[in-house]
């Protein structure tokens, strides 16, 4: 496939078939078929096929005793071999550049046309039309074999006339003639157009469109790199307990039952339950959500989560292809292949403008025969048609405004995957926001001091700091942290020891100080005083986390962690608002919680205690409202809704995954960025649209010349030259581009 209307083209012929309903999906070149049971699949890859084009039935999934690999074999044997079509692509833009720039350069400065200029400039562009445009010619005949037309026939008819003529014009007419220089006479008067070559159109218009072809390939080539980064986060090996020994084998070799041991610090190998030990684990990979969660004896933990704290034994309860993991690279596919192809503006356009050109080349042609002119006249009149109706500027009216688009975007810190995304953005009407990283920082922080009466604060948070500073459980790390950045050096804890999921205890500066759980606490025979109770458990209400603190028998405070609201966040929330967006937090917290970030910020549509696999299903369910929706996220849970929704945008400083399944990515890591993003899409697609309309209007403006015979070459350079100036220049504008309400934050 060459352009989304191929696409388009392969759909329509497979949902002809009875029972079949197919998606075709340009991007990843995939289609999603459902058909009724004991339909040979044979049968779509032969209509496919009918269709002029190739197809081929995903390779079965494996379900071995394997990690998270199994979950699609082809995507990571992709990610090893280059893909042949983007080579060639690669092959033919290169040979092009290097033939076409001497081309154009004799053409358009005459200084440097000797004697045989014109006959070196054939020599260079016959190759250039005949081979590098050979990918354009294939398409244009595969449309013609069924009636249709695209940018493709355009370019390919276009090119092929102009060196034909040219050819004409050399062997037949006056241009080979030795010394023949191009006159800059803009007079309009008829003409034979004899003395006429177009080589420079022909070759700088293939070297162009190829440019944007090729580049365009690059970016749809990533569309596999998400389902990659997803099974990268697997372990590639474990510790397996047999027979009370243990040994370290590839992950492959680990089935349903066996036994594995995780140390702190490690990725737990795949979903299983615990048979022994106490840590807490860090979910944040798979869910986002930063407050690691506790276990014990019995429960459940997912693969590629990361064990923070103590030692565990594990029974595998599912592997391979069954896994969370899995499953979620299963999501993200299922959401790419299903998202709708975004037709392209050049090939609506010329899906149109091609057939009429062709039928307005044969009545002028028909027209002059009829009114008794020589066959040479008619025949340059219609040619003059075709050639004048091949804008080169078309070639750059895409490729030049996202270059230079996305070379502000990086500048603004975001990142536009490619000119699919565009249209998406022109469209959105709501935007869903995840909380975790997002309208959050994603990592736990201290949040609140509560000393008990007589208790110096900052005393509290020395001992308190020094203690946690030797732990490396995430909620410890907080209060190390923020103690450290209060109070400065921390004192060295002497006699530490850490009691799996309740907390610390040792001697600092010579106390006996322990912070923990209320439990633990209670093991030392420390009550919280009541008042300080009760601020705890409204803390606790709130969404924050709370450790007790005590030291030399008595209970001496409490300290407050919590994912705090991101500082830029409520800005972007009024930023998103202006643009006439709906925003919508989604979240897997409790509704108190969501609620109180939500009123925070200033959202007034929540989505709370949703499970990472169900986000997808929120984001469809919108959508299935009616709604055009955008995407910000920034965990692997997030990969598949990116996918799903409309318009993906990922966290700079979020995982990978998220980032190769989103459309944008904000480099920063600032919700503001995603006001940004649309903005300057917005501005982007403008341009495009903009360089398109002149791209046709220049050439449309001089067909009556054409089919009159009044076709002038320096005439036809002259509005093709200036239709490329104009379409460079107004790409070039997107370099002042400045987000509305962003200015101070620029400086």
């Amino acid at each position: 496939m060459t352009c989304a209307s191929c696409a388009t083209r392969i759909e329509k012929k497979l949902n002809r078939l009875d029972g079949v309903a197919a998606a075709v999906n340009f991007a990843t070149e995939k289609a999603r078929v459902t058909a009724p049971e004991g339909y040979d699949p044979a049968a779509l890859v032969a209509e496919v096929e009918k269709a002029g084009y190739t197809a081929k039935l995903p390779a079965p999934r494996k379900a071995p005793a394997a990690g998270p690999v199994a979950a699609d074999a082809g995507a990571d044997e992709g990610a090893e071999r280059p893909d042949p079509e983007l080579v060639d692509l690669r092959n033919r833009l290169t040979g092009a550049v290097v033939l076409t720039v001497p081309v154009i350069a004799l053409a358009m400065v005459p200084a440097l046309q000797f004697e045989y200029w014109q006959w070196a400039s054939l020599a260079l562009a016959w190759p250039v039309v005949v081979w590098a445009a050979w990918p354009f010619h294939r398409a244009t005949w595969v449309n013609l074999r069924h009636g249709a037309a695209s940018m493709d026939s355009l370019v390919s008819i276009g090119t092929f006339a102009a060196l034909l003529w040219s050819v004409y014009a050399l062997f037949w007419g006056t241009a080979g003639t030795p010394g023949m220089k191009h006159s800059f006479s803009l007079s309009v008067r008829p003409t034979d157009g004899a003395g006429s070559i177009y080589l420079e159109v022909a070759a700088g218009l293939t070297m162009f469109v190829l440019a944007g072809r090729y580049f365009e390939k690059r970016s749809r080539r990533r569309a596999g790199a998400a389902l990659r980064a997803l099974l990268e986060l697997g372990v590639k090996d474990v510790a397996i307990l047999r027979d009370g020994v243990e040994s370290r084998v590839a992950v492959e070799q680990l089935a349903a039952g066996d036994e594995f041991v995780v140390r702190p610090g490690e990725k737990i190998a795949t979903d299983g339950v615990v048979v022994s030990g106490r840590s807490a684990v860090d979910l944040s990979m798979l869910t986002g959500e930063s407050v690691p969660v506790e276990v014990s004896q019995g429960d459940p933990v997912t693969g590629a989560t990361v064990n923070a704290g103590g030692r565990l034994v594990v029974r595998a309860t599912r592997v391979g292809a069954d896994t969370q993991l899995a499953q979620m690279a299963r999501l993200v596919e299922e959401a790419q292949s299903g998202k709708a192809p975004v037709q392209r503006l050049a090939d609506r356009v010329a899906g149109v403008f091609v057939p009429v050109v062709i039928a307005l080349a044969v009545a002028v042609l028909g027209a002059w025969l009829g009114a008794g002119f020589p066959a040479g006249a008619a025949f340059t009149a219609a040619v003059a048609v075709l050639i004048i109706a091949c804008p080169c500027a078309l070639g750059l009216a895409t490729p030049t405004a996202l270059l230079v688009g996305t070379g502000r975007g990086a500048q603004l810190g975001v990142l536009i995957k490619g000119p699919e995304v565009l249209e998406s953005t022109r469209r959105v009407d709501t935007v869903v926001l995840d909380k975790t990283g997002t309208v959050t920082t994603g990592t736990m922080t201290l949040v609140d001091v509560v000393p008990a009466d007589g208790v110096d604060r900052a005393e509290l948070l020395r001992l308190a700091g020094a203690l946690e500073s030797a732990s490396e459980h995430p909620v410890a790390r907080a209060v190390a942290r923020g103690a450290a950045a209060q109070i400065g050096a921390l004192p060295a804890p002497e006699d530490f020891t850490n009691v799996e999921g309740r907390g610390v205890q040792g001697v600092v500066d010579g106390h006996a100080v322990v912070v923990g759980r209320d439990q633990l606490l209670a093991d030392w025979s420390l009550q919280l005083p009541a008042g300080l109770a009760e601020r705890g458990a409204a803390l606790e209400r709130h969404g924050r986390t709370v450790v007790a603190v005590g030291w030399d028998g008595e209970a001496r405070g409490l300290l407050a962690v919590a994912d705090e609201v991101r500082p830029t966040s409520r800005e972007a929330i009024a930023q998103l608002r202006s643009l006439g967006l709906t925003p919508v937090l989604l979240t897997g917290d409790n509704r108190t919680v969501a609620g109180e970030i939500a009123a925070e910020v200033g959202i007034d549509h929540v989505l709370a205690e949703v499970l990472p696999a169900e986000k997808v299903d929120a984001v469809r369910r919108l959508q299935a409202e009616g709604k055009v929706v955008a995407m910000v996220g920034d965990g692997v849970n997030d990969a598949a809704a990116l996918a799903q929704a409309d318009l993906g945008l990922a966290m700079g400083t979020g995982t990978d995954v998220a980032i190769q399944a989103a459309d944008l990515t904000l480099v920063r890591g600032d919700l503001r960025g995603a006001a940004d993003a649309i903005q300057l899409s917005r501005a982007t697609l403008r341009t495009i649209r903009t360089n398109l309309f002149w791209a046709f209007a220049y050439n449309t403006a001089a067909l009556p010349l054409a089919a009159f015979g009044l076709l002038n070459p320096m005439l036809a350079g002259a509005a093709m030259a200036f239709s490329s100036v104009f379409v460079v220049a107004n790409s070039l504008r997107l370099r002042t581009f400045s987000p509305t309400g962003t200015t101070s934050r620029r400086r």
